[in-house]
């Protein structure tokens, strides 16, 4: 780093946040600095370099000592070590936010320079891209540009030898500080209003991430899965001398009906129904689209999604969550393909994305998959015709559900699949959130007290140990691709940013458990609650387009402090949480972003409506065409890299995680809200 630095003056307001800040020259540049004050509490610094020629420079920062000791701290990703940086990748809502009880400081890159300023990528990693650093030991935050390269699942480190190209370069950051407590017992909600403000609602104004309809993308979601894709994709047999269905957990290009070779099965051909991969959700969708349209063919498939779910054979309550059946390996032609023996062998089984590494059917039973189906068929019985199987069934395994809770109201994480016990691994995880959601939804239609008493010990035993911290440790965090820390820190904060390993699942969950503990109990500290891990969801999603991000961003959401992703497939069922508190609230705010989530939920999608990702997909597999329309990635940039050119576009769709995940969540909020109000003609 080049030794030569400035100081940043600030005026009084911010002497006691801030002790030093530092802006390093580029090369023999020394910066033009420019700090005004938009507003009181906030400060906006610009910095202006002329190069008369390019300058190698491993890393230019600015660096900034805050004047306060703070005991919490918040990033949008991790830096385990001083050679990670957050790479601008991961700026979707970016801020750093360090606070001592008493007084709070945030910082947060000025998106605008960013965009303006986005380099040629012709230097690969000595590109000089942005990045922020979180240095907890010593009290540093860190903004700055250096070449970065990807390691781990995702992590982001220094490259050396970044390449600054002569001419104007300019950054810019904004400083925020405030000693109001609501603000710091809610570090994110000021910013998120100013995020949506200043990029993400006149972007939505403008018709970000897309406009016009979304029935066309429900149409070819399901003309793609029943009709064009339809001999891979819908699986249905007999089972207990019942006709039962679903389309298949995961398919992939080769089984495009325009692919020229072989098909390859990318994984076990299964049906799920699971915390992600659900079926049971997914049949919901397609019920109420076959309603509305009078199309009794989906209808029928709807029911037989359903009758699947009840076949699972439950034993003291529980049961597995995974149908599967034998694969073999195949030579044709001189290359080894994997397909399935078909149903005939099918066994039950449960998920293998689980601590163990155990295989579906060797798998553990997951608490948060049974909970999550039984609560899918409460809602099932409840908004789409009266089943009392469904009731019957939730509650046999809610009562043996009750038996695992521990004295302080936790539910387990996985339980043996033989003698149910606790296995020990998340036993005390946010993951018991979904489990009182359920257990609400129960008490509602039964009226029987036990299964409130229980949900609300639970949900004090997440408020208590969880939110304060911000330990959202749930399966995904740790045993999904990014396995990264699984072992030295799971139930540990990564010390450097004094911070868990965070999945926004567990947000997710527990935002929508304490919205349904307020609205069963009127109790407004539920509601605040909520509020607070709602938005700290909400700083996982993309609040504006960057234009190093080649498809339409804006609402899309991420996963966690240690992964890649944008559009994740699970904006479509955050949306709904998050316009409910709007409604709850009052919050125009939270509206339009839960709104912008479903709208993203639709943008990866092959068809003639997403004209530039259609490009995209054509130009990564050459043979698609109108037969695969409908064929959507569940995220996009999932490696921590994009490019201009030739970006990874992916080449699997799992229709509960993606196509038809959006159309449910889409169709559930036509039914909530109105067709008014979700099209977007609301005033």
């Amino acid at each position: 780093m080049n030794p030569i630095f400035e100081l940043i003056m600030l005026n009084k307001e911010f002497k006691s946040y801030i002790g030093t800040i530092t802006c390093d020259w580029l090369g023999d540049a020394r910066p033009a600095i420019v700090v005004t004050y938009p507003r009181e509490g906030m400060a906006k610094v610009r910095i202006r370099f002329t190069l008369k020629e390019d300058v190698r420079q491993d890393d230019w920062r600015v660096e900034i000592r805050p004047a306060i000791s703070p005991t919490y701290h918040w990033s949008p990703h991790l830096t385990p070590t001083s050679e990670h940086v957050v790479d601008q990748h991961s700026f979707r809502a970016p801020a750093l936010i360090v606070h001592d009880g008493e007084r709070m400081l945030s910082v947060v890159p000025d998106l605008d320079l960013l965009e303006a300023g986005s380099a040629d990528t012709s230097f690969e990693n000595r590109t000089p891209r942005w990045y922020m650093d979180m240095d907890a030991f010593n009290n540093s935050l860190i903004l700055g540009m250096c070449g970065t390269s990807v390691r781990e699942h995702v992590l982001f480190v220094r490259e050396p030898g970044a390449i600054f190209p002569r001419g104007e370069i300019e950054f810019g950051f904004y400083l925020f500080a405030s000693e109001e407590q609501a603000g710091i017992a809610n570090p994110w909600r000021d910013l998120l209003a100013f995020f949506w403000e200043r990029w993400g609602r006149p972007l939505l104004l403008q018709g970000q991430p897309n406009d016009g309809e979304l029935e066309p993308y429900v149409r070819w979601a399901y003309q793609w899965a029943f009709r064009e894709w339809g001999s891979a994709v819908w699986q249905d047999f007999e089972l207990g001398g019942t006709r039962v269905g679903a389309p298949v957990f995961i398919v992939n290009v080769t089984q495009s009906p325009n692919y020229p070779g072989a098909v390859n099965e990318r994984e076990t051909r299964s049906i799920w129904n699971q915390a992600w991969f659900s079926s049971l959700r997914s049949a919901q969708g397609l019920f109420r689209y076959g309603r509305a349209n009078g199309n009794s063919e989906y209808v029928d498939k709807a029911n037989q999604m359903k009758e699947l779910a009840l076949a699972a054979p439950q034993t003291n309550g529980f049961f597995p969550s995974v149908i599967a059946t034998e694969m073999e390996q195949v030579d044709i032609e001189g290359e080894i393909r994997n397909l399935s023996k078909g149903w005939s062998t099918l066994y039950w089984g449960n998920s293998d994305r689980n601590p163990f590494g155990l295989s579906i059917r060797e798998a553990p039973i997951h608490v948060l998959d049974m909970s999550w189906t039984a609560l899918l068929m409460l809602r099932w019985h409840e908004e789409l015709e009266r089943d009392e199987r469904l009731v019957d069934y939730a509650r046999a395994y809610a009562d043996s559900l009750l038996e695992l809770q521990d004295e302080q109201g936790f539910f387990p994480g996985w339980i043996d699949r033989e003698s149910f016990r606790p296995c020990g691994v998340l036993d005390q995880s946010p993951e018991t959130s979904l489990s009182v959601t359920f257990l609400l939804k129960l008490y509602e239609l039964t009226g029987d007290r036990k299964y409130e008493d229980s949900a609300y010990l639970a949900m004090k035993a997440v408020c208590d140990e969880i939110v304060p911290e911000g330990r959202w440790e749930d399966f995904e965090t740790y045993w999904s691709c990014s396995r990264w820390g699984q072992e030295e820190w799971k139930g540990r904060k990564i010390a450097r940013n004094n911070m868990y390993k965070q999945c926004n699942f567990s947000m997710f969950w527990t935002a929508e458990a304490l919205l349904a503990c307020y609205r069963s109990s009127g109790r407004e500290e539920y509601l605040q609650v909520g509020q607070r891990c709602l938005d700290e969801m909400l700083m996982t999603q993309a609040t504006w387009q960057p234009n190093y991000i080649y498809v339409p961003a804006l609402g899309g959401f991420g996963v966690m402090n240690a992964d890649g992703e944008w559009n994740d497939a699970r904006q479509s069922l955050f949306a709904e949480l998050i316009v409910s508190y709007g409604m709850e609230l009052g919050v125009e705010e939270y509206k339009e972003r839960g709104l912008a989530a479903m709208r993203a939920s639709f943008t990866m999608m092959y068809c003639p409506e997403n004209e530039k990702v259609k490009a995209r997909w054509e130009k990564a597999w050459p043979f698609l065409n109108e037969r695969d329309y409908g064929f959507m990635m569940e995220n996009y940039g999932h490696g921590g890299r994009t490019n201009a050119a030739d970006d990874p576009m992916g080449e699997f769709t799992i229709f509960d995680w993606g196509n038809g995940a959006a159309a449910e969540g889409y169709l559930r909020m036509l039914d909530r809200f109105g067709k008014k109000f979700v099209t977007g003609e609301a005033e």
